[in-house]
């Protein structure tokens, strides 16, 4: 486990980083991808270099995550960098597709693991399986979602939690009300 002096400001290159290793992708890897050199991303990474706004499109890309995920939001006040993320403050991540929205929870991307605040739309889903190799568990806070795990559907109400180990997942809210689910991956994907 990681452990953060309050008064250290995880930073976008840490983020970057982070997304990286949890692909798999060494760095020179990811450089050749966004046809830059190991130098500068390795810069960027440090906080040495700023990227563009078209270097965050490209690398958003490269590592499958929407370009506003790589922005922080208000900033936090000083004791709280690394420790608390306020309501009003939740990055968003992910893309709002299907009728989803995503907020990490987790003050930043730096950990073994990443917490995010889902919630469902009413008669939305995703129709093509993901599957991805990590562990996941949520837990429903508000409202009820259908969860395919592998061939087999599950309704969640209120309450009820899952766990999924790399097996292939979709899901459903057929219903007329938002689900909330809080999720929790590891390693972190966004």
């Amino acid at each position: 486990m990681k452990h953060m002096q309050p008064s250290q400001t995880v930073t976008l290159g840490a983020d970057l980083r982070a997304l990286r290793k949890a692909r798999g992708l060494k760095l020179a890897e990811l450089a050749e991808t966004l046809d830059r050199s190991v130098g500068w991303l390795s810069q960027v990474e440090r906080d040495l270099s700023e990227p563009s706004i078209t270097d965050l499109r490209h690398m958003a890309k490269a590592l499958n995550v929407s370009v506003s995920s790589l922005f922080r939001q208000a900033a936090s006040a000083v004791e709280e960098q690394g420790l608390i993320v306020r309501a009003g403050s939740r990055r968003p991540i992910g893309s709002y597709e299907a009728g989803l929205k995503e907020e990490l929870l987790s003050p930043d991307l730096t950990d073994d693991f990443e917490v995010v605040h889902s919630t469902f739309e009413p008669k939305s889903e995703i129709t093509e399986p993901v599957c991805r190799p990590t562990q996941e568990v949520g837990y429903v806070v508000s409202g009820k979602l259908d969860l395919w795990i592998s061939g087999t559907t599950f309704t969640l109400n209120v309450g009820d939690s899952f766990r999924i180990r790399g097996e292939p997942f979709r899901w459903m809210n057929p219903y007329s009300t938002t689900a909330v689910v809080i999720w929790v991956i590891a390693p972190p994907v966004y």
